[in-house]
């Protein structure tokens, strides 16, 4: 699935979506109004856009995602690798570690999913 681009402000209005879905365009409207100083025309106007890109769906005065925090993030994370290490992994993991102080947990998590997606291929 090709997920459409949501730019920083849109992702910040979907934070608030995720955290409250489904929920009334009203009360969102509310949230938008509280937690990011927008304008009621302004929430409306992020709702349609991305309604049209079909990252939200808008029915019945209610807004739900079509597009999860899961799936936003990983796009956003594959668009940085493309755009800012030439599509190297590797090399992203090599320039985020650098500056980086990880602990040991951080690192258990890391070689965990290393191996679980490892244990995914051969299966």
């Amino acid at each position: 699935m090709n997920i459409p681009k949501i730019f920083e402000s849109e992702y910040r209005f979907c934070e608030i979506l995720w955290e409250n879905e489904p929920i009334s365009s009203t009360e969102l409207v509310r949230l938008c109004a509280e937690q990011l100083e927008w304008k009621k025309s302004t929430t409306y106007t992020v709702i349609r856009r991305l309604s049209e890109r079909g990252v939200i769906k808008s029915e019945d005065a209610i807004v739900t995602s079509l597009v999860s925090r899961e799936e936003a993030q990983s796009a956003e994370s594959k668009e940085v690798v493309e755009r800012t290490f030439n599509g190297s992994l590797p090399q992203f993991i090599a320039a985020f570690t650098r500056q980086q102080n990880l602990t040991e947990s951080e690192l258990d998590k890391i070689q965990k999913m290393i191996d679980d997606y490892r244990r995914e291929q051969h299966e």
